[in-house]
C-alpha cells in the first residue's frame, strides 16, 4: 500500500514500440486501383483530378446545385434579420421597464403611440415599394 506524498517518485521508463503492420495485397489493390485510374483518365473515360471531364461518361452534378439560377434571392432588409427584431424588442422592454419605475404608467401609453407610428410608417413605406413594381 503506498502512502501519499508530495514528493513525486520515479518510476523506470519501458520501450514500447508499435509494430508496422505490412498487408502485401492491400498494397497491390491500390497500386492496380491507381494505375487503372490513371489509364482511364488519359482515355478519358473518368474526370480527373480538377474535375474537368471532357467526354467521359462520369455524372456532371459537381457545381450543378450552385449553378442553378432559379432559387430566390434573401431579402435583405434591416428588418427581415430576426436579430435587429429581437434587439428592437430588448430595448423597447427595457425602456418600458425604466420609463415605468421613473415616469409611471403614462410610458406604457407613449410607447404604444411610438410604436403605433413606426408601425404606420414602416407599412406605408412597404406598400409604396410594392406599388412600384
Amino acid at each position: 500500500m503506498k502512502f501519499p506524498s508530495i514528493f513525486k517518485t520515479s518510476s523506470p521508463q519501458r520501450f514500447g514500440i508499435q509494430p508496422r503492420y505490412y498487408d502485401p495485397v492491400k498494397e497491390e489493390i491500390e497500386e492496380r486501383t491507381s494505375r487503372i485510374k490513371k489509364e482511364l483518365e488519359e482515355e478519358g473515360l473518368l474526370s480527373g483530378e480538377d474535375g474537368h471531364n471532357p467526354e467521359g461518361y462520369g455524372a456532371g452534378i459537381r457545381g450543378s446545385f450552385s449553378n442553378y439560377r432559379g432559387i430566390k434571392q434573401r431579402e435583405t432588409s434591416i428588418f427581415s434579420s430576426t436579430a435587429m427584431i429581437r434587439t428592437l424588442l430588448f430595448f423597447g422592454m427595457i425602456t418600458a421597464a425604466f420609463g415605468y419605475i421613473y415616469i409611471g404608467p403614462e410610458i406604457l401609453t407613449y410607447l404604444g403611440i411610438g410604436l403605433a407610428l413606426v408601425a404606420s410608417v414602416y407599412f406605408f413605406l412597404r406598400i409604396k415599394k410594392q406599388g412600384k413594381r
